[in-house]
C-alpha cells in the first residue's frame, strides 16, 4: 500500500502498523526440506517450517519477539494428543525460509505489490539475526538461502498452520497495561 493510499480513519495507526510488521507463517511438519539449485540447504524431521517476512520498519525487537513466541508456542501434542508442548520441549527443529511475499498487497489491480516488505539489506540482516537468535536460544535451526529461488517440500502435520506477527507484542503490552 503506497503511503498516499493508507487509510485516514481513527484506527489508522493500527492498520498502517499491520502492513509494516514482521510476519511468520508456521507449519507444523513431520519433515521438510529446502532445495536451491538442486542442493538441499536445509532439512528437518518433525518440527516447524517457518516462512519469515520482514517489514520495512522492523527491528531486532520484532525478531526477538517472534523467536520467543515461536519457540514457546504450545502447538505440539502431549501424551493425550492435545496441543500442549512447545518446540523446545519436543526437541523438534526449525526450518526457516525468507518470504517477502508474505507482504503481498492485493487491494488494487491483479499484480501484488510488495511495498511494505523490507529492502533486501534490512531483510537479510534481520533474517540472519532471527536465525542466530533462534540458535542461541537452543533451537536446532536449518534454513534456505536468502533471495534465492527455493523449492520447499513438506509433509504437514495436522495440518497446523499459524500466522503470527510482531504487532502482537504491542497488543500484549496494551492488554497488560489495562
Amino acid at each position: 500500500m503506497a503511503p498516499h493510499d493508507r487509510p485516514t480513519r481513527p484506527w489508522d495507526a493500527t492498520v498502517q502498523a499491520y502492513w509494516e510488521i514482521m510476519r511468520a507463517l508456521l507449519q507444523r511438519v513431520l519433515r521438510a526440506d529446502i532445495t536451491v539449485d538442486g542442493v538441499v540447504t536445509g532439512a528437518i524431521g518433525p518440527g516447524l517450517l517457518v516462512f519469515l517476512g520482514v517489514g520495512r520498519d522492523d527491528t531486532e525487537l520484532d525478531a526477538d519477539y517472534l523467536v520467543d513466541k515461536i519457540l514457546h508456542l504450545r502447538i505440539f501434542p502431549d501424551e493425550q494428543g492435545r496441543m500442549n508442548r512447545n518446540l523446545r520441549e519436543t526437541s523438534n527443529a526449525l526450518l526457516v525460509a525468507s518470504q517477502f511475499t508474505l507482504f503481498a498487497e492485493t487491494k488494487k489491480g491483479r499484480r501484488p505489490s510488495f511495498d511494505s516488505a523490507a529492502p533486501p539489506d534490512l531483510a537479510r540482516r534481520l533474517y540472519e539475526y532471527f536465525l542466530k537468535k533462534a540458535e542461541i536460544s537452543g533451537a536446532n535451526v536449518q534454513c534456505g538461502v536468502f533471495q534465492a529461488h527455493m523449492s520447499v517440500s513438506l509433509v504437514n502435520d495436522g495440518p497446523v498452520t499459524i500466522l503470527i506477527n510482531s504487532l502482537d507484542k504491542c497488543k500484549v503490552k496494551a492488554d497488560s497495561s489495562n
